[in-house]
């Protein structure tokens, strides 16, 4: 696994001093829908209780949180809208 494609967030469980800290990386994936020339890029980060979702030309900034059973009925939705 390629460590560039990793987003490190300190645990909400670790302290607010610099002692024990504890770190958790999601790896984002570029949608396979998004195009190549860097337009609408849609990426995802599936966790076991949360799929986080993000615009890929603002990775900075705001992402959409998503429990794993609303993601799946949402991307159900989005594939027979489009079929």
């Amino acid at each position: 696994m390629s460590t560039s494609n990793l987003t490190w967030h300190k645990s909400s469980y670790s302290s607010g001093s610099s002692g024990d800290c504890v770190e958790v990386a999601v790896t984002w994936h570029k949608s396979s829908y998004s195009g190549s020339s860097g337009d609408d890029c849609v990426e995802v980060a599936a966790c076991p209780e949360a799929v986080h979702v993000r615009d890929s030309k603002d990775k900075t900034g705001p992402h959409l949180t998503f429990t794993p059973d609303a993601w799946a009925a949402f991307v159900a939705y989005a594939r027979n809208a489009a079929a």
